[in-house]
């Protein structure tokens, strides 16, 4: 367990900060930046939680674990060294299931769905934007560093069942607003 006896180090007083292995890197690092919009997500993921209930809220219970688990992933750049946390595959097949079981609840979509309707899907939507920034940001960080291949699965398919909550928690798609193409011409 990590037990935090301080919260100010002065350690990134400078503009640096430590990733896991130790390396000082500076606070614009592609790697700190990924794991920072990890966490972005997941504080927005907190966000709507205050308006879940039952299984949804327990989901994204389960979700706001595992990106502490992606965060701890990412500052970790020796993939190979397997001491450090990691994403692993039972993780996203776990969001492949949920998904499946929240989709088949759903009616089929004709429109795009506008971010919005409760709190909870406009804040699930938010969260869903973020992911897919911090999946952009994990794959062009893959071209220079090794990132672990399933945690940018994981970071995918998150975004998807974001999406899918969203409409779970909009009345099981009833009161999703959706897309008028041209409305407004």
């Amino acid at each position: 367990m990590v037990q935090l006896t301080r919260i100010y180090t002065k350690g990134g007083d400078k503009g640096t900060t430590s990733l896991g292995t130790g390396k000082r890197v500076s606070k614009h690092d592609p790697r700190v930046a990924a794991y920072g919009t990890v966490d972005e997500a997941n504080a927005v993921i907190g966000i709507a939680r205050l308006h879940a209930e039952g299984e949804l809220d327990a989901m994204l219970s389960r979700i706001q674990n595992d990106l502490f688990d992606l965060g701890a992933d990412l500052c970790r750049p020796d993939i190979e060294n397997q001491e450090g946390l990691r994403i692993v595959e039972a993780q996203v097949e776990r969001l492949e299931r949920e998904i499946d079981a929240m989709n088949a609840k759903l009616q089929p979509l004709n429109s795009f769905v506008l971010p919005g309707g409760s709190p909870a899907a406009a804040y699930l939507h938010q969260a869903r934007t973020i992911v897919r920034r911090a999946e952009r940001e994990m794959t062009a960080l893959s071209e220079r560093e090794p990132v672990n291949p399933a945690a940018i699965r994981y970071a995918n398919r998150l975004s998807d069942h974001l999406f899918v909550a969203a409409r779970a928690a909009n009345d099981w798609g009833k009161d999703d607003v959706l897309w008028q193409p041209g409305a407004n011409r």
